[in-house]
């Protein structure tokens, strides 16, 4: 396994990085139609905003409970059921929403779309089944590259979609699921043998079961909770960085549009083309920290830009945040046995919606503080510096969560974390 991605599993990687493609964009196709759908149903724009809020809180609420069930199931079944039986369902869910007449049946969907998205914890554990735990970091990358590509293809072909239809892009979505269902069955290998799967337990499977395993090891729970650190900041963006863009520089649509597909191709270069060779040359540790400590140098420099184009400038260091998530996954996964691979990004997907639900709300006060006519914050960039602190510290506690060998500097591995 040194060195290189395993032999003869190229087709298993090809249909990984598609998989998730081919997933992010199908949720990527219906953000631009999505609130619109839910404006038409409820009949009221006042009434869309809740309806939204409560659909994102749904999703997010389903990937909170769900993740570590499916990622325990894969450690019991192996990875190629639980992920085909999860584009499977992805796809009938959106077949549902595109044919959903009424907005509880669009909550119904939603309900499923958290479920079944909760496949990329399978994704991850796949990954780390098939690639030396030197090489992880590299193959992380590149499925970060992948979620990157359908980020950036999905948004630009739902808005040219939802021009024909609303309900167009969720039939394109599920035609995309479809694809990848039937290429998975055709090429898809079991990465797990048997003899490396675990019992299921609902007593690991359940989001606070799996979230001791990350207290299980002193650097894991260490690492947890930069990665926690890492998904509180990136919400930032989500929260307010449209309102931000408008209130300060005055953009519209086009200009926000167009940043977040440039956002979304630097993010696949660094992640698809840098990341392995930097890990190569410093490690995972080091390239993490220092991906850490540039997001936190872009985001403080978005805060202060006075212009945009100076906001535009910042997105170059920040874009080696990229560097980060790679590693951390890869840090992680060497301190957990194969057999709870699936447990482990069950549980980090769990951390990851915690997130989700935390910091939206969190950026969002403060942000509202920030603006308005007598504003209680002084500065109206002061969620961005907020958020610039918060990964200055997952950049400190990164440094701080692993351990290292004084004779080679290579990470080392606890015994029980390897053997049992």
């Amino acid at each position: 396994m040194s060195g290189r991605l395993l032999p003869r599993r190229n087709a298993a990687i090809a249909f990984i990085l598609v998989t998730a493609l081919l997933d992010v964009m199908s949720m990527g196709i219906v953000i631009p139609v999505l609130p619109q759908l839910i404006e038409t149903l409820s009949g009221s724009s006042s009434g869309a905003g809740l309806w939204n809020g409560l659909f994102v809180a749904l999703w997010a609420g389903m990937q909170f409970v769900c993740s570590p069930i499916i990622g325990s199931l894969s450690d019991r079944f192996g990875r190629r059921p639980v992920i085909l039986i999860s584009i499977c369902g992805l796809m009938l869910d959106y077949v549902l929403m595109a044919l959903a007449p009424n907005l509880w049946w669009l909550a119904v969907g939603r309900l499923l779309a958290g479920v079944t998205s909760s496949s990329f914890t399978s994704v991850f554990a796949y990954m780390a089944d098939i690639t030396a735990p030197e090489d992880r970091a590299r193959g992380y990358g590149l499925i970060g590259a992948a979620f990157s590509a359908g980020f950036v293809a999905g948004p630009l072909l739902g808005g040219i979609l939802g021009e024909v239809s609303l309900r167009a892009p969720f039939w394109v979505a599920a035609g995309m699921s479809a694809l990848a269902f039937i290429y998975g069955v055709f090429v898809l290998p079991e990465s797990l043998p048997p003899e490396k799967r675990m019992a299921f337990s609902w007593r690991r499977a359940n989001p606070f079961g799996a979230l001791t395993l990350l207290r299980s090891h002193r650097e894991l729970s260490g690492l947890a909770v930069v990665n926690f650190l890492l998904y509180f900041a990136h919400h930032l963006f989500s929260a307010v960085f449209v309102l931000y863009a408008g209130d300060r520089y005055g953009w519209g649509a086009w200009q926000v549009g167009s940043l977040l597909a440039l956002v979304g191709l630097l993010d696949m270069g660094v992640q698809g083309l840098l990341v392995g060779p930097v890990v190569q040359r410093i490690g995972d540790r080091r390239t993490m920290v220092i991906g850490l400590a540039f997001g936190a140098i872009g985001i403080a420099c978005m805060g202060l830009a006075p212009t945009g184009w100076m906001f535009v400038a910042a997105m170059l260091p920040n874009a080696l945040w990229g560097l980060a998530m790679p590693t951390i996954q890869s840090l992680m996964t060497r301190r957990v046995s194969e057999s709870e691979q699936g447990q482990l990004q069950g549980a980090n997907n769990s951390v990851a919606s915690i997130a989700g639900i935390v910091s939206p709300l969190f950026f969002g006060g403060v942000y509202a503080l920030s603006v308005g006519a007598d504003p209680t914050l002084p500065f109206i960039g002061s969620a961005f510096l907020i958020a610039a602190a918060v990964l200055g510290g997952a950049a400190l506690l990164g440094w701080l969560a692993g351990r290292r060998d004084s004779s080679d500097g290579r990470l080392l591995l606890d015994n029980d974390a390897v053997g049992h």
